[in-house]
């Protein structure tokens, strides 16, 4: 499946912008991973980007993302890349055996961080944003409290970079380079 091909499937089943745009944060945030590590930036794209399309018809945890799973296999994507989605949800038991499964689940939460950090500064904008702002907000565990820091910390642990030395500045120069797909 192409990246086009991934967006269209996003907005064939997600109508809700917030949820697109989480969903472009992740495929921003794999797209530098592919580069830093030499890896294939456009399957690194549409594994960011489709990881969620099937939460609005399946959002409940026994069936997200399993049920989307029957989708894509319908539309013909590969097993591997299933399989990397499914890897991104801890309750599913899929391992995360390679680099892009330990990518996709280091940038889904800490791209909430950002984003929630970037909603409360004055000018709303993801360009004011930086790394000591998201920390200062980590601290806070009543701030984005739908963030699972655990997991941050576990995802930046086993893809191998140190969270605020080199995750969170990666993951902010991502989002910052789509700033205005994101609507920040």
């Amino acid at each position: 499946m192409t990246r086009d091909e991934a967006l269209d499937t996003v907005r064939e089943f997600v109508k809700n912008e917030n949820l697109v745009r989480h969903m472009l944060a992740v495929e921003a945030c794999m797209a530098t991973y592919a580069k830093k590590f030499g890896e294939d930036e456009e399957r690194w794209r549409v594994a960011g980007l489709l990881h969620d399309f099937d939460w609005e018809i399946h959002p409940t945890l026994d069936e997200h993302p399993q049920k989307g799973a029957e989708i894509l296999r319908a539309r013909e994507v590969d097993e591997d890349m299933i399989r990397t989605i499914q890897s991104h949800a801890d309750h599913t038991g899929v391992k995360r055996e390679k680099l892009i499964d330990r990518a996709l689940y280091a940038c889904d939460e800490i791209t909430g961080l950002a984003t929630t950090t970037a909603l409360v500064r004055p000018s709303k904008k993801i360009a004011d944003v930086k790394v000591k702002s998201i920390k200062k907000k980590w601290k806070d565990k009543a701030f984005a409290k739908g963030v699972n820091r655990e997991e941050v910390e576990a995802g930046a642990r086993d893809l191998g970079v140190d969270l605020w030395e080199e995750h969170v500045p990666t993951v902010l120069e991502a989002m910052q380079g789509i700033a205005k797909e994101l609507g920040l």
